[in-house]
């Protein structure tokens, strides 16, 4: 696993106010932009998503191919596309699942008159009962 990478992309200028990117070395990533700018925005984080799986199924992540091996067609202009794999990986560890916890309505009643956030309430408990030290992170919405 690296810290860093960096991967050729080529942006596709075909349609009008889209930009469509591949990535030759990563076979099924792509993603598109409204220009430019997004297009890059949009493809970092879809590298990003796909390194992040590729390194938890423990698969090979290749060798980028070098720029000038690349051979765009027309429309397509070949950009390197870096990304940081250590703050990724933070926040993909730290997202939020969502879990349907089905609790008596009497019970749900008081919890809400006591203002007690049940979702950071369960983390708590689930830390103590698994004996995990992590710094909890409250519940959006």
């Amino acid at each position: 696993m690296k810290d860093q990478y960096v991967f050729p992309a080529l942006f596709g200028h075909d349609i009008p106010n889209q930009v469509g990117v591949a990535f030759p070395d990563i076979p099924g990533c792509t993603a598109q932009g409204d220009d430019d700018l997004d297009a890059i925005q949009q493809a970092r984080e879809a590298l990003s998503l796909h390194l992040y799986a590729m390194e938890k199924d423990g698969d090979v992540i290749p060798e980028p191919s070098r720029i000038q091996d690349i051979k765009p067609e027309s429309y397509e202009t070949v950009v390197l596309i870096d990304v940081y794999m250590p703050y990724f990986r933070s926040v993909m560890d730290e997202r939020a699942e969502t879990r349907t916890v089905t609790l008596p309505h009497w019970l749900n009643s008081a919890a809400k008159k006591a203002k007690i956030n049940v979702s950071q309430l369960l983390q708590e408990a689930l830390m103590q009962k698994l004996s995990v030290k992590r710094e909890v992170i409250a519940a959006r919405g």
